[in-house]
């Protein structure tokens, strides 16, 4: 029987990437969504990969979009916690709503979207809990105080669980993607693109979602069973640990 996987911010950009990759990968993949319900249903009806919408910085909405998820496709086996937001401000401009935002969706999120899942884990005796942090969470970043205190909190996070399901044959691990040619990066001015970002990564270009997405892939398969704890920095050299 197919593994259920479930994947937040599933259904946009490396998201969408993931989901599809675990998808031929022989998953019954479930893509959940927090706003776009255009782009979601696109997605579905592109894909056949079933959307499911609630925000991950709600603890009630996610124990309730769970549940639906495991009526539907089964007990979660791979969660892979991926939804994330942006409120950009230098710190002295930061406001406390955008500080919370982020903090709320990108690092609580992790809480409220495993805490479901993992008793569930636990009693299986399998689980994969794969964290998609970020390049900005290991490095910082100007005028992302907020994003890159949630998403080194993700490491943290990461490192610390693993800890308690290793035993439990659950492994945790987290990526931190580089700069990827997301629609949202490909947005960026093409000067500021060739002129500031591309020439910081050494492989001279950038990353590509199904880059992050085969590193998922891999994590979630039992191939990857005494990998725990774990990051793998996807950015082009940009950036070593």
């Amino acid at each position: 029987m197919s593994r259920v996987a479930l994947v937040t911010g599933g259904s946009r950009g490396i998201g969408a990437a993931i989901s599809i990759a675990l998808k031929n990968a022989g998953y019954k993949v479930a893509a959940n969504y927090a706003g776009n319900d255009e782009k979601a249903q696109a997605f579905k009806e592109e894909t056949g990969i079933p959307v499911y919408k609630w925000d991950v910085s709600n603890y009630q909405s996610c124990v309730d979009g769970i549940a639906k998820v495991e009526a539907d496709l089964g007990p979660i086996e791979v969660l892979v916690n991926n939804a994330g937001i942006t409120r950009d401000a230098m710190f002295h401009k930061m406001t406390p709503e955008q500080w919370g935002e982020v903090i709320n969706t990108n690092l609580t999120g992790l809480f409220n979207m495993t805490h479901p899942v993992w008793t569930g884990m636990r009693d299986r005796s399998f689980g994969r809990v794969i964290n998609i942090s970020s390049i900005n969470g290991q490095k910082g970043q100007m005028g992302q105080a907020n994003y890159s205190a949630a998403k080194a909190g993700d490491l943290g996070f990461t490192k610390a669980l693993s800890q308690e399901g290793a035993a439990k044959g659950i492994t945790v691990n987290a990526i931190c993607p580089g700069y990827i040619g997301t629609e949202m990066v490909r947005a960026i001015p093409e000067k500021v693109l060739n002129e500031r970002i591309i020439p910081q990564i050494p492989v001279g270009r950038l990353g590509e979602p199904e880059e992050i997405a085969r590193c998922v892939v891999f994590l979630a398969s039992d191939d990857a069973g005494f990998i725990t704890g774990s990051t793998i920095s996807a950015n082009g050299g940009q950036f070593f640990v």
